[in-house]
């Protein structure tokens, strides 16, 4: 199948995590291959959605910023999606994931470093989820390694 992801796209992907930057000249030199056939191998993981979206980590701390991670167990009787559904418009909130584990939704929120506003934000945030059951907070203070393949 034409579609099948092999290694020359993985090879491409863990590249591209590294620097999203890359041209697709960059990228051929690197994997020894033609321009062409980088452009026609990212338009195919664009369209097939391997490729969601192409992003930089920020300095949060440089910005006057701070990354909260707020991990939630809701009651099984709560529909996630609709929970979801209501958080995806918050400006704060900057990645919501589903989960299997010790919580069933890890929510990403950056905010100022100022306390209070940082709490009102999370207490805003948390109104928004009916049935939390338990609520756990992480203030990430550096990250030292992001890598997704």
């Amino acid at each position: 199948m034409a579609d099948k992801i092999n290694g020359i796209d993985i090879r491409i992907l863990r590249l591209l995590a590294k620097n999203a930057r890359l041209t697709y000249k960059e990228l051929a030199e690197i994997l020894g291959t033609t321009r062409q056939r980088i452009s026609r191998r990212m338009d195919r993981l664009e369209r097939n959605g391997i490729i969601k979206k192409y992003t930089i980590i920020p300095n949060y701390d440089a910005l006057g910023y701070i990354h909260v991670i707020l991990g939630i167990t809701v009651k099984p009787s709560i529909d996630l999606d609709e929970v979801i559904s209501s958080l995806k418009d918050d400006e704060n909130i900057k990645i919501i994931q589903r989960a299997i584990g010790s919580h069933n939704l890890v929510i990403h929120i950056v905010g100022p470093k100022d306390m209070k506003e940082l709490e009102r934000i999370i207490a805003d945030v948390s109104k928004k989820i009916p049935g939390i059951d338990k609520l756990d907070i992480t203030f990430v203070t550096d990250t030292v390694k992001f890598e997704v393949l």
